[in-house]
């Protein structure tokens, strides 16, 4: 490019930082998509998705597009017209479900809790016992848009002693925290490369387990997404004997292979630890200088962070100067939380104790120019405190 791009320190909702293994992975040599060598690469991938999702489910793959596509491949895969899926909406992705799954002809049942808060499980029963046929019930693990951590193992059991399929968002959970597909009793699961697993974002690791898989075997209709179709794309993920259905982005699964093996490398529950620690100290920080967490309490995520605006600050004006002076992305708030709140991403290479002290800092730097007194050193003091606790 004529004009280099800037280099950011990504701390908003993703994508995350990139290590330089995973950099270096994108400019290796292409390879034909058939080729004996990226077969071998696609095995070791679904290996390793295999680890981080927890699970022996056979099916499990990268989507080749984006977690969105994740999303709308586990409903397109699952659902028939006329078949009704209970969705809990608490945020921007449930709510974004609940309109894949209605576009798949599903009739819709929507278990609501406000923005910030999680979805009660006596609420996903009482939904149950209203709609006993549901064959789908679909909960966003960590909402984005709000920062709210779901507990899923009661509602997995919930749902499987209904007979339903438990279908989970895992989007900006999945390799920064515990996401137990097979001890959850999760039947489908989807996620995202650019956030927790910090790889660019273009594909959507994507795990079925024996009950969806038998769904999907027993449709009467096509899958309505020829792109999305599982039953063919896992005859070129899976099978033996490969048959040809797209040409997956090459560059792009060295990329996330990379990645894998960095989260292989490290541990999960070390990445876990980690990101667990990073949480705490900037916790600490922000409310050392008067800034606190807006998601529910006891159930806001270690990887993305919502916190209040402080009263009369410009949420812009700070995230612009953030951005312009010293190169560091957050997020704003999402829908109703729009002004309200931001979103700090401590997610893969992200979630780092040196992002932890750089973004206080510049909060303290910045923040009294827009009204909202601190007292120097406050809060890079009490994240140091904390980080000195775990």
């Amino acid at each position: 490019m004529s004009n280099p791009l800037p280099v950011r320190i990504l701390l908003g909702p993703g994508p995350s930082n990139v290590h330089p293994r995973v950099l270096r992975a994108l400019g290796m040599p292409l390879i034909g998509h058939l080729d004996p060598e990226f077969i071998a690469l696609m095995q070791d991938t679904t290996k390793l998705l295999r680890e981080v999702f927890q699970t022996s489910n056979p099916l499990t793959f990268p989507i080749s597009a984006t977690g969105s596509a994740g999303m709308e491949a586990c409903f397109v895969n699952l659902l028939e017209p006329g078949e009704t899926a209970i969705i809990g909406v608490n945020g921007v992705f449930g709510t974004r479900m609940a309109d894949v799954a209605e576009r798949c002809g599903a009739r819709v049942v929507k278990v609501e809790a406000p923005w910030g808060r999680v979805i009660d499980p006596s609420d996903i029963r009482r939904a149950l016992r209203e709609h006993p046929r549901a064959k789908v019930v679909a909960v966003v693990h960590a909402e984005t848009s709000t920062g709210a951590w779901q507990p899923l193992d009661e509602i997995g059991q919930l749902v499987h002693e209904a007979g339903a399929l438990f279908v989970v968002d895992a989007v900006t959970s999945l390799g920064g925290c515990p996401v137990l597909v097979d001890t959850w009793h999760i039947d489908a699961c989807y996620s995202g490369t650019q956030k927790c697993l910090s790889a660019p974002p273009g594909l959507s690791p994507l795990t079925f387990g024996p009950r969806a898989v038998a769904a999907l075997r027993a449709r009467k209709t096509k899958v309505q997404s020829w792109y999305l179709d599982l039953t063919m794309i896992e005859r070129y993920w899976i099978n033996e004997e490969r048959v040809y259905h797209h040409t997956a982005p090459i560059s792009m699964n060295y990329a996330l292979l990379e990645a894998l093996r960095l989260v292989h490398e490290e541990g999960l529950e070390q990445r876990w630890r980690r990101h667990e620690r990073h949480h705490h100290a900037l916790r600490a920080g922000l409310a050392a200088i008067g800034i606190e967490l807006s998601a529910q309490e006891g159930h806001q995520l270690w990887t993305l962070n919502s916190v209040h605006i402080p009263e009369g600050v410009d949420d812009g004006a700070v995230r612009r100067a953030l951005l312009d002076e010293l190169g560091i992305e957050i997020g704003g708030g999402l829908g109703p939380l729009r002004g309200k709140t931001w979103r700090i991403g401590l997610m893969g290479e992200s979630s780092a104790e040196a992002n932890v002290l750089l973004l206080l800092s510049a909060l303290e730097r910045l923040l009294p120019r827009f009204g909202h007194a601190v007292s120097a050193g406050a809060g890079v003091a009490a994240a140091a405190r904390q980080l000195a606790t775990m």
